[in-house]
């Protein structure tokens, strides 16, 4: 019985901590600008670009044409998918970076962009 209850305290704990976290991902914002090197994938319609911050968003586009990009330094704008997971993510990582459990707090997400704009011809990466 006492294993039972401490069981359920456990599980209420948990899913309060989910729901704290949750809350407070949904402060970040939805739409992100990331600047950096846009490079084709293997993917039909699929970009990777990775970012001046070290971080790579793998990036598509239904509104904006990405190939004639390639090889060029962008400044892209978009939403991010999977918002909430995303961010969890994101704190988690943020979390293991601040308690020195991780060296380096690089980012690898999902944008569907709206907005290109080229900042260079070519990419110093």
């Amino acid at each position: 019985m006492k294993t039972i209850l401490l069981c359920l305290a456990l599980i209420c704990s948990m899913s309060a901590w989910l729901l704290a976290s949750a809350n407070e991902a949904k402060d970040k914002p939805a739409t992100r600008t990331v600047t950096g090197c846009l490079q084709k994938t293997s993917e039909a319609g699929e970009f990777l670009l990775q970012a001046n911050d070290g971080s790579s968003w793998e990036v598509k586009s239904d509104t904006v044409s990405l190939a004639p990009h390639v090889g060029h330094t962008i400044s892209a704008t978009g939403v991010v998918s999977h918002e909430t997971a995303h961010n969890l993510k994101e704190d988690a990582k943020e979390t293991a970076h601040d308690a020195g459990i991780k060296k380096e707090n690089k980012e690898h997400g999902h944008l569907k962009i709206t907005d290109v704009q080229m900042v260079s011809e070519s990419c110093s990466q």
